[in-house]
């Protein structure tokens, strides 16, 4: 039986079109040097960066900062470049769960882990952000969970901004990313911030050159 519902269901459905996303919005936003801007965009949020010339260096640097902090767990993405990086062959003082790799409940290893280490999809120059993608082998729960989140970010995946990075793609942003500039942080009504309430008190990022 036709009704008016229906006729007008059915007219909305054959005049619908295919919408056709729009171009990505160019920045003319510009840094004489992304890393230089980086770091200073990360540090004015209570982020830290450690500057390496080289993977190697960065990861001399990560042993440094693992000794440093007393880590007896340490959870990681299995992600570029850490997957090459064999992390409990070489810190194997350290009790470590591989995110997809090491048996186990994650979700309670993360809190009680130590630290929680990434990579990233890219670095954001003019906010000192890192662009974290979940996925096979990348959980949030290694990120979010952990008091302390290192992450290392080669040179080649600074880009200026958010802008800048969804326009160079040739692709549809991630459908779930996340966008860590510094430690956690929030306020109550008098606007009196809090550091690492609701996720890591510490972010880390291993800056290094590639």
């Amino acid at each position: 039986m036709t009704t008016s519902r229906n006729l007008i269901l059915n007219r909305l459905k054959n005049n619908r079109q295919a919408a056709t996303l729009p171009q990505p919005w160019l920045t003319h936003r510009q840094f004489d040097n992304l890393a230089d801007q980086f770091e200073k965009a990360l540090t004015a949020v209570h982020g830290e960066v450690i500057r390496a010339t080289s993977l190697e260096t960065a990861v001399a640097a990560l042993g440094d900062l693992l000794a440093e902090l007393g880590v007896k767990t340490a959870v990681a993405n299995h992600e570029e470049p850490l997957t090459t990086l064999h992390l409990p062959t070489q810190f194997s003082n350290i009790q470590w769960h591989i995110v997809s790799q090491t048996e186990g409940n994650l979700r309670q290893f993360c809190i009680s882990a130590d630290v929680g280490i990434s990579s990233g999809e890219a670095a954001l120059a003019e906010t000192g952000t890192v662009i974290i993608r979940s996925g096979a082998g990348k959980s949030r729960l290694a990120t979010l969970l952990p008091p302390i989140h290192i992450a290392l970010i080669p040179t080649s995946k600074l880009t200026t901004d958010l802008f800048t990075w969804n326009a160079a793609r040739h692709a549809p942003p991630p459908s779930n990313i996340t966008l860590v500039s510094g430690p956690s942080k929030t306020a109550d009504i008098e606007q009196t911030m809090a550091i690492g309430v609701h996720g890591p008190k510490r972010f880390i990022v291993i800056l290094y050159d590639n």
